[in-house]
Parts: structure tokens; C-alpha cells; sequence
């Protein structure tokens, strides 16, 4: 949930299109709901601006589909990293519109409506093998609303 999703809660619940029980329901989960093999924090988007990440490394496939579908469900934004495409593949089969970046091994989701972004962030990398990491940073900036600047195969 962010800051928008929650004002539109609260202003449902004054206008009478939702009854005070479903507004518990929604907030039931606040800020962390248990999944018995994660902790989502539904609530790092009010805190900082972007919703929680989901390192998808050491993760089975069938764990990243379910935290994706309940971060899915929560917010507009989800981002998956190290995400391999057994584990997309879970994924978007609970997320249709679920996106996947090969070369950056990342999974993510955007429901946001696009804004102008905020101040460029260069990515510098030393060399060729390094885009997977910067394709992987340049999607994290992306999503959080800054325009990436790419420098590969600078040297060491």
C-alpha cells in the first residue's frame, strides 16, 4: 500500500462505498503480512518511496509467485532481482502484466502512471561483463523515477 492507495481507502470509507469492516480487512495486514516463509512489508513504499524488492535469489519459484502476487495485490509497483525465468514464469502466471528483463534478471511490475522522471543517475561499469548489474541498476532507477545513464566498458 502507498500513500495514494491508502487516500483512496480513507476516502471510500468517508464516502460510505466501503464499509468499516472492509476497511479493517484492507488494513488487517498492516504494515507486514506473514506468508510462513517471508514477511512482506506492506508499508515501505509510505516509508521510503518505493515498495519492498524481492531478492529472488535462493528463492523457489513457487515462493517468488506468491510473494509477487501479494505485493502485486497491495501496490502498484513490484520489482524482483536475480529473478531466473523459471521463477518469472511462476510469477506471471498468478500476475499476467508481470514484465521480465533477461539480461538485467529482473522481474517487475508497473501499474504507476508515468511521470516526468527526476534528476539522471549514471551507471558506470568497468566492462562488458558487467551490464547484467547495470541493466539491473538502470531498471531499479527507472522504476523509482530517475532516467538511467549507461557508461559500460569504462576500463579498469
Amino acid at each position: 500500500m502507498n500513500e495514494t492507495s491508502l487516500r483512496q481507502l480513507l476516502d471510500r470509507l468517508a464516502a460510505g462505498d466501503l464499509s468499516v469492516d472492509a476497511a479493517v480487512e484492507s488494513l488487517r495486514t498492516l504494515p507486514f503480512e506473514d506468508l510462513g516463509f517471508a514477511q512482506l512489508d506492506h508499508h515501505r513504499a509510505l516509508r521510503w518511496g518505493f515498495p519492498e524488492v524481492i531478492f529472488c535469489a535462493g528463492k523457489t519459484p513457487e515462493q517468488v509467485a506468491g510473494i509477487v502476487e501479494r505485493l502485486a495485490a497491495r501496490g502498484p509497483r513490484v520489482l524482483g532481482t536475480r529473478a531466473s525465468i523459471e521463477q518469472f514464469d511462476a510469477a506471471r502466471a498468478v500476475v499476467p502484466d508481470l514484465q521480465y528483463h533477461a539480461l538485467a534478471r529482473c522481474l517487475w511490475l508497473d501499474r504507476e502512471p508515468a511521470t516526468a522522471p527526476r534528476p539522471g543517475v549514471v551507471i558506470a561499469a568497468a566492462g562488458t561483463s558487467d551490464l547484467p548489474v547495470v541493466e539491473e541498476a538502470a531498471l531499479t532507477l527507472t522504476l523509482m523515477g530517475h532516467a538511467p545513464h549507461r557508461i559500460v566498458d569504462v576500463g579498469v
